[in-house]
């Protein structure tokens, strides 16, 4: 390992050294961050943690758990902060990502690009698609699909034949009133995964990306942790939450809040979870071989709810049981 990190760093010098001699191009902000990296490199290598918005942010900082480097205690690269420190006694590497599968897939990229990681740890708050988990519970999820590579065909197309599964819209007619469904059929199709260990510009169909089975494992000794059930003294969970190892989850870029289209996700995939980064982190750090989990709490029905979805109240609530979860995580990591 410490081969690696030597290696990983003499690389950044280079880089650093290239891009030095061509300083009209680059900011001088840029070149400050390099050089910070290779000097935080010599001392990993560190675990990747990403997370997508400000209340799973401060959830996460609300545990206390994070200890910034003390000299070093974050660097900034494209508009991103990427924090240095420890996590009980374990080196981290911390990001917010931002909302998306795009911001998800570039900044768990850039971070295994640039820092000695060993494996990535993905946490958030995600809707709930299974009736027999409730808000407030937390699932680490054995694979996740990408659920919004779509074939969106006319009425009478015909769907292709490697297509996953397939949505036939006809509860909802537009224009009203002849009969006619214009919306047609969807088909969902398989993403195409590359990766080092598969030969260069050759993709492999993928439908499920599968977690680490080793962190999956150790995850499992979660189970049976005390969850928080309370927002505040006046307003409480009816259940105790549970955290739930081996699920499944799906990611689309789409905000989900209806519940028909909630419970075919469920019947055709069987997924729990609904949310829009996790399967990009997850292929990224597949197609670049290292290990990766990911650790949501659920903060709504995802649209079977009576009135308005619930994220704005138990959306704190979910994202501090899912940061708890993460700091036991990493505690038990080795």
């Amino acid at each position: 390992m410490a081969g690696n990190r030597i290696s990983l760093c003499f690389l950044i010098l280079i880089f650093c050294s290239l891009i030095v001699s061509n300083v009209s191009a680059v900011p001088p902000s840029r070149i400050k961050s390099l050089s910070i990296i290779t000097e935080v490199n010599f001392e990993g290598p560190y675990i990747g943690l990403v997370t997508v918005y400000p209340p799973e942010e401060n959830a996460f900082f609300e545990t206390r758990a994070f200890k910034p480097h003390r000299k070093h205690p974050f660097v900034d690269l494209s508009g991103r902060r990427f924090r240095i420190g420890t996590v009980q006694s374990k080196k981290v590497i911390y990001v917010r990502c931002g909302v998306g599968m795009v911001n998800a897939a570039a900044a768990t990229q850039q971070m295994l690009d640039l820092f000695d990681i060993t494996g990535v740890v993905h946490f958030g708050i995600s809707g709930n698609a299974n009736n027999s988990m409730s808000i407030g519970d937390v699932t680490i999820p054995k694979q996740l699909a990408h659920t919004g590579i779509w074939d969106w065909l006319n009425p009478n197309g015909s769907l292709p034949d490697n297509d996953v599964a397939h949505l036939d819209i006809g509860s909802y007619n537009l224009p009203r009133g002849n009969g006619m469904n214009l919306l047609g059929h969807i088909g969902y199709s398989y993403e195409q995964f590359f990766s080092e260990s598969g030969k260069p510009d050759t993709a492999a169909p993928i439908f499920w990306a599968q977690t680490s089975q080793k962190w999956l494992k150790l995850a499992a000794g979660l189970e049976g942790m005390e969850l928080k059930s309370c927002v505040n003294s006046s307003l409480c969970l009816p259940q105790k939450p549970k955290l739930v190892v081996g699920l499944t989850g799906s990611t689309a870029n789409i905000f989900v809040d209806n519940a028909a289209y909630r419970d075919f996700l469920y019947q055709t995939f069987e997924v729990s979870s609904v949310d829009m980064e996790s399967f990009a982190v997850v292929m990224v750090s597949l197609s670049n071989n290292y290990p990766v989990i990911v650790i949501r709490g659920l903060s709504d029905l995802a649209g079977s709810q009576m009135g308005q979805n619930a994220i704005q109240i138990f959306g704190p609530l979910a994202a501090s049981n899912a940061a708890k979860a993460v700091v036991r995580f990493i505690s038990k990591l080795p």
